[in-house]
């Protein structure tokens, strides 16, 4: 199925698949004012290397599910301890939580407007997996 959507809502949703799947800490950054790569800046924590990947993967496989879209690339150090996707309007960083802390990527984007947990799930509250 593929789909159009719109960047606010595809950041939402992969947020969603993120905490679906138990990442940590997961910030929605609205960059698209500042910032002339991406619309939205998806980041999340994990707590293992096994984990960060295991993120990446489920995540890619869900947007491809639901919209039909895969990543325009994707970048991963060789530990798996930082991986990116990169769909264009919405860049997603899943990290392991001590390089998260190290390269401070919501302090380096502080002029972003970040999307509350609130505002994200309600976007995205159809494509939860525990929804009824």
């Amino acid at each position: 199925m593929t789909e159009e959507v719109s960047s606010k809502k595809l950041s939402s949703i992969i947020a969603r698949v993120l905490d679906d799947k138990k990442a940590a800490d997961i910030a929605v950054l609205n960059v698209a004012n500042v910032c002339v790569l991406s619309d939205f800046f998806v980041i999340a924590s994990a707590s293992s290397t096994t984990q960060v990947k295991g993120l990446t993967s489920s995540l890619r496989e869900r947007i491809k599910e639901l919209f039909g879209r895969i990543p325009n690339g994707d970048e991963n150090d060789l530990k798996n301890r930082w991986n990116l996707l990169d769909y264009g309007d919405v860049i997603v960083h899943i990290m392991l939580n001590d390089v998260r802390e190290s390269y401070a990527l919501e302090k380096f984007w502080n002029h972003a407007l970040k999307v509350s947990k609130e505002e994200w799930e309600e976007e995205s509250k159809e494509f939860s997996v525990y929804s009824k």
